[in-house]
């Protein structure tokens, strides 16, 4: 989210009256590359680029091809196949065994529906979407074409803006909904009733991580700054009074730990970092009575055992099934030390739980690091 929220703020600052722009998105990954489907940058015709397709060997070929897709005014897509051994072929020794089709589309300031303005939407959402590409289209068509595309949002909205006679034939909205149920994009290939092919890349885009530290001492501020460099939603609930100013500008939102209100969703991970044992106690009740399906705690696992044994004794036990949703110690095993270091420590051990991994070291794993 945060590539696409960089791409806005960029696009929200050319002036089309001067400047061309074009978008260039990663569609199809066939084997290894660094950067996978949705990887996408904006490409300016002055040389600028904000994000990145790869990392950093094939977007100076994307940026000469953009700007011959500004000037002609019309979307296309460019294959870059990195297991080719042709030394005229860009990408080639880079040692990535990759093929990637990348989409370049130039942009129309006064079309709402070109692919920045659709991102926009997801800026702020706090629920999963998929985006709905045109990648390959038949040439005689009128209701679909290269480049196209549609936000899902929901069945009703879709079918309300998506020209469905186009693709009467197959079932479409079914495909897109396995897609948000695994939460993994795809790209699917549909065969229409004259012979003709049209492809869609289905971009499923998940809000980022909102990371809800409870808490106001020094070790807060690493924990805030990484989290935001990581392109993560972070709220802070503490003493207003006792925190540095800067906080207020680090972080999305600074709530009062009495009676604030805390908005917690499935993509929420709460750090439990108050260094006192009554708060963080009353901090895990609340918690656990809400949807979050991560808890982190700082301190030792004896102090959480306590608080186990504190809620048994009180008649109101902490269930197995709630425990599965605490982390304690929370953070991974590096070594932390610092206050720094344990940052990093608890931001990978949270993106590990969001993307189902283990978070142990990538030369253990048997399977490629990016699942097909």
């Amino acid at each position: 989210m945060k590539e696409i929220r960089n791409i806005w703020n960029a696009y929200e600052k050319i002036d089309f009256t001067r400047q061309q722009a074009a978008l260039a998105t990663v569609v199809r990954v066939e084997g290894s590359s660094y950067r996978r489907t949705g990887a996408r940058m904006l490409v300016m015709d002055n040389g600028d680029w904000i994000g990145g397709i790869s990392g950093g060997c094939l977007e100076g070929d994307a940026l000469k091809k953009a700007r011959l897709t500004m000037a002609q005014k019309k979307a296309t897509i460019i294959t870059y196949d990195t297991t080719d051994d042709d030394p005229y072929q860009i990408g080639v020794g880079l040692g990535c065994n990759g093929i990637i089709d990348v989409l370049l589309t130039p942009l129309d300031p006064n079309d709402n529906q070109n692919p920045v303005r659709l991102l926009s939407h997801y800026l702020d959402q706090r629920r999963p979407d998929v985006l709905v590409t045109v990648v390959e289209a038949p040439i005689y068509s009128d209701l679909l074409t290269l480049s196209q595309a549609y936000r899902y949002f929901n069945d009703a909205y879709f079918r309300a803006t998506f020209p469905m006679e186009a693709v009467a034939e197959h079932d479409i909205v079914q495909d897109i909904e396995e897609c948000l149920k695994e939460e993994k994009s795809a790209t699917k290939t549909y065969v229409l009733r004259d012979g003709e092919r049209v492809s869609f890349f289905f971009e499923v885009i998940l809000p980022p991580v909102h990371l809800v530290a409870m808490g106001g001492n020094y070790d807060l501020y690493p924990m805030v700054r990484l989290a935001k460099e990581t392109g993560w939603k972070v709220s802070v609930v503490c003493n207003m009074a006792k925190v540095h100013r800067s906080l207020f500008e680090m972080a999305d939102a600074v709530i009062p730990k009495e009676g604030g209100e805390i908005p917690v969703d499935p993509y929420t991970a709460v750090i439990l970092m108050a260094h006192d044992y009554e708060t963080d106690y009353r901090y895990l009740r609340r918690m656990l009575d809400t949807e979050v399906p991560y808890i982190g705690m700082l301190g030792p696992r004896k102090r959480t055992n306590k608080m186990l044994t504190r809620a048994l004794e009180e008649n109101s036990p902490i269930t197995d099934l709630d425990m599965e949703r605490v982390y304690s110690p929370v953070g991974l095993d590096i070594g932390a030390n610092t206050p720094e270091e344990i940052a990093i420590s608890v931001i990978a051990e949270i993106r590990a739980h969001f993307a189902g991994r283990s978070g142990s070291s990538l030369r253990l794993r048997e399977k490629p690091i990016y699942e097909e």
